[in-house]
């Protein structure tokens, strides 16, 4: 899940949740829609992730995955209503992994093998905030995610039963949509300080697609796949207190219930094209990937300090335990980064406002003796990852 969303986010540590001074805030908390500057506004963000993964294991020393920049973007429109209502929608890339290593095969597939995995969650958000007093707003968003999954690479079945440990060569492909939303409020507290509190539901997927699978001795086969996996459900507390005329500080607290959305990813596999795979291994391959993720906690502080009335710098810390086990630790999700200290900058006059910010996420090397996976494949392997976030905003108010 990402820390951040959006520049001015992203400058001060990704607290967001008592604040109105962007777009994002109507995915992040839209109980604050109503708080926002004026009649309106519209915010456009532009991201690039730039990652460094590394594995090793006994038959690969030391190899780097294909560190190819991911572009990313976000756009929000917010408005006001009569009657103490706001109302607004926006278009978010939340989430996801991603990794490409070329390496040296298992023994059941030798020479090298690319193991790729592509995990991504996109929201469609439309939103609406009420007044209730002058200390009190709540709102509540309500869309669609949209989720696309890719797993290619050697896999060993994991599932119980005759054919647990069966070498594959996997290659999955996955999308789906499922209604996904959350419920905000923010209570101005003093005239210097702002609460903010957030709930998502958790968000179930049923992505279909198509998988090619290569087993030894069976040959090759093209199925349908139905892939069943969950985006987690969070809960959000956020403090924002002006600290004499120019400073603000920040801090949100997220608990994100990872252990019931990623305790596995469950694919069911049908109508295969070669006849030998329905008569050897049944008319269905039911696969249950193991995960068991732990609940975390991510804590995030920033501090703004505004040079002139148009003029801001930022500053901020995330921390987010890793919530990965080290017996599921796979090169095909290393998602484990747990510190992420950042910078951001900011221009604004009366209508036009520009935000840069860089965030840095790093993670210490994680050492795995005997993995969970069935297969030996990913024993006695190491893994290290770091990421570069590059984030550009443009905000118009009305």
């Amino acid at each position: 899940m990402r820390d951040a969303l959006g520049a001015r986010s992203a400058g001060r540590g990704g607290a967001n949740l008592a604040f109105a001074d962007n777009g994002a805030v109507l995915h992040d908390n839209p109980g604050a829609l109503t708080a926002v500057a004026g009649e309106g506004l519209v915010d456009v963000n532009f991201d690039l992730l730039v990652t460094d993964l590394e594995y090793a294991d006994a038959d690969n020393p030391h190899v780097d995955a294909s560190d190819n920049p991911f572009p990313l973007a976000q756009t929000t429109i917010i408005r006001h209503a009569p009657g103490g209502w706001s109302y607004g929608v926006g278009v978010y890339s939340t989430a996801g992994f991603c990794a490409t290593y070329d390496m040296q095969g298992p023994a059941a597939f030798p020479g090298r093998q690319r193991y790729k995995s592509i995990g991504t969650l996109a929201r469609i958000l439309p939103a609406v905030a009420y007044q209730v007093t002058d200390w009190l707003s709540v709102g509540a968003s309500l869309g669609v995610a949209a989720s696309h999954m890719e797993l290619e690479g050697p896999y060993y079945l994991q599932s119980p039963g005759p054919w647990r440990g069966a070498p594959t060569l996997l290659d999955l492909q996955a999308t789906g949509a499922s209604p996904t939303g959350a419920v905000g409020l923010q209570v101005l507290l003093t005239p210097t300080t702002t609460v903010g509190l957030a709930y998502y539901e958790e968000t179930r997927m049923r992505l279909d697609g198509t998988a090619r699978v290569t087993v030894p001795g069976l040959g090759q086969s093209a199925f349908d796949a139905d892939f069943r996996m969950a985006w987690p459900r969070s809960l959000g507390l956020g403090v924002r207190q002006e600290v004499g005329l120019q400073g603000v500080l920040s801090a949100d607290v997220y608990w994100y219930n990872w252990s019931r959305a990623f305790d596995n990813f469950r694919v069911n596999l049908s109508d295969a094209s070669n006849p030998v795979f329905a008569q050897v291994l049944g008319p269905q391959i039911q696969e249950t990937m193991p995960l068991a993720w732990r609940d975390t906690v991510s804590v995030r502080v920033g501090y703004e300090h505004f040079l002139t009335e148009r003029q801001v710098v930022r500053a901020g810390y995330i921390y987010h335990r890793n919530p990965i086990p080290d017996g599921t630790l796979a090169p095909f999700i290393q998602t484990t980064l747990e510190h992420s200290p950042s910078i951001g900058y900011g221009w604004q006059n009366e209508c036009y406002a520009i935000d840069l910010a860089y965030q840095y996420s790093f993670d210490r090397p994680r050492d795995v003796a005997s993995s969970d996976f069935v297969g030996g494949d990913f024993d006695q392997a190491r893994h290290h990852t770091t990421a570069h976030w590059f984030f550009f905003s443009f905000l118009r108010r009305f």
